[in-house]
């Protein structure tokens, strides 16, 4: 419960800061902001606040500094692990309303860009530059570049073209003091240690972000998409790996299995095959003649990796309908069952075939579909395990399952995210990866920037005393009796 005293303090100064409309106090009014797109963790915060300007930013860090009061963060309220669950005792910091597209420089391929602008967006406005934003989550429709930033988020085309961390310059905003920092420039390199990458990925655990300038990519001349089908997942699987190592670097390689894929064209009509075990969607981009070697290249490989079918789109809204069935995979998803409960594990490709055969037999052990649709190009799963919360001990069953493919991921040499951070949801698995001695690092650099632990407290990095129970009590404890257990004492 928080404190009354400093909630009217807060509340007090707040209302010097911003007009009362941008400031939500009331239970209706917090509701919406409870969790982020994990619904699992919820909470409502002491305050919610919408500031319009980046000196409205400025003075609710100072306020909320000089009061201890945590701080988080939160874009549109896409993420998928937790990592915008508000704090009860602290303030929620909604950029939303911090949408402007500032600059676009087409001669340096560059663009400056408020943290509410949408992803999507982005790619809409530079596209009469010729240009466009690589990074494209499936949520890029609604997500936005700040919360891009916190969770270093892939897509698509990450395969070729990487996540948010390859494709921004610079960040600028404040540190929890309410100073302002810049870190990156407009170059391509800059003098220094590159403290870039520590921030993206960062989860909004150590400065609040206000500007981000990001780097622009010519258009391709060519786009070609390929619908391959197979008859089992492990010959997708097999293809993935035997295109990468022909020499081919798609622009976007994914993968779908059979309960996806069936959900997919129940929604979109996409014109999938409904009788196949898994498909696989290839992009290829570039020049004409590079287009064209590659398309030869690839079908060759699938033909000798055991393709049913393979079917290459004809028009451009022929290549847009493919994609479409991909990008509302997820929400399709929900046809099949009441709830799903989404994981992000990252492996090596090679190991696609054994990790995918673990999932089912987890899947027939536990008693849970699963709908396998993801980024098979750099082996980022996301297997949706299909389940009813309303039904008692499900969630906690499947939260178990969730655990074991995660373990899974980091003993073939992957890790246990790709795209979707780690939040609160995979906070127990941190220390399955990591030894004492890097989570100590981990917790000296959020010391350093976030001395009084105010910014997103209790997310990503566990507690150290927390680590050895984890690690002994992961086989026999269900994963919210941890969580339950690590918040009590953050």
């Amino acid at each position: 419960m928080a404190d009354p005293i400093i909630r009217e303090a807060l509340v007090s100064a707040l209302r010097k800061i911003l007009d009362a409309q941008f400031i939500l106090s009331t239970q209706e009014q917090l509701k919406p902001f409870e969790c982020d797109g994990l619904s699992v963790y919820k909470a409502l915060p002491m305050v919610a606040v919408l500031p319009g300007s980046v000196g409205e930013v400025q003075e609710i860090v100072r306020l909320c500094h000089r009061l201890k009061v945590p701080l988080v963060t939160r874009g549109a309220g896409t993420g998928l692990s937790a990592g915008a669950k508000p704090d009860p005792d602290g303030l929620l910091l909604v950029m939303t309303r911090l949408s402007n597209i500032l600059d676009i420089n087409s001669a340096t391929q560059t663009a400056r860009l408020q943290p509410g602008v949408r992803n999507l967006a982005i790619s809409e406005a530079v596209k009469q530059h010729g240009l466009f934003y690589a990074p494209d989550p499936s949520s890029q429709i609604a997500c936005s570049i700040g919360g891009n930033i916190a969770e270093n988020a892939g897509g698509v085309h990450c395969l070729k073209y990487g996540l948010t961390v390859h494709n921004v310059l610079q960040v600028s905003g404040f540190t929890m003091a309410g100073d302002p920092i810049t870190i990156g420039n407009g170059g391509l390199d800059n003098a220094g240690l590159n403290l870039l990458p520590l921030i993206i990925g960062s989860e909004g655990m150590l400065m609040v972000v206000t500007e981000i300038t990001v780097k622009l990519l010519p258009l391709p001349n060519q786009v070609e998409v390929i619908l391959a089908a197979f008859d089992s997942i492990e010959k997708a699987g097999q293809a993935v790996s035997n295109i990468i190592a022909q020499g081919v670097i798609p622009g976007g390689l994914e993968m779908m299995d059979n309960n996806a894929i069936r959900a997919a064209e129940d929604d979109a009509q996409a014109g999938y095959p409904r009788d196949a075990a898994a498909i696989l969607l290839i992009e290829i981009d570039g020049s004409p003649v590079n287009v064209s070697e590659q398309l030869q290249s690839t079908h060759k490989v699938l033909q000798d990796s055991g393709v049913s079918s393979v079917k290459i789109a004809k028009t451009d809204a022929e290549k847009a309908l493919f994609w479409k069935g991909r990008k509302s995979a997820f929400p399709a998803v929900g046809r099949l069952s009441p709830d799903y409960y989404c994981m992000d594990g990252t492996i090596p490709r090679k190991s696609l075939a054994e990790v995918l055969g673990y999932i089912h037999t987890l899947s027939e052990q536990y008693g849970f579909p699963v709908a396998n649709v993801f980024h098979a190009g750099d082996g980022n799963l996301h297997p949706l395990i299909l389940f009813d919360a309303n039904q008692p001990g499900q969630l906690e069953s499947v939260e178990a399952m969730g655990a074991k493919i995660l373990e899974k991921c980091i003993e073939v040499g992957g890790t246990i995210t790709g795209e979707h951070g780690v939040g609160l949801e995979k906070i127990r698995q941190m220390p399955l990866q990591f030894s004492d001695e890097e989570i100590n690092q981990f917790h000296g650099i959020k010391a350093a920037l976030d001395p009084d632990n105010l910014l997103n407290p209790g997310k990503n990095i566990p507690l150290l005393k927390h680590c050895q129970e984890y690690r002994a009590l992961a086989k026999n404890l269900r994963p919210n009796q941890l969580l339950i257990q690590h918040e009590a004492t953050a």
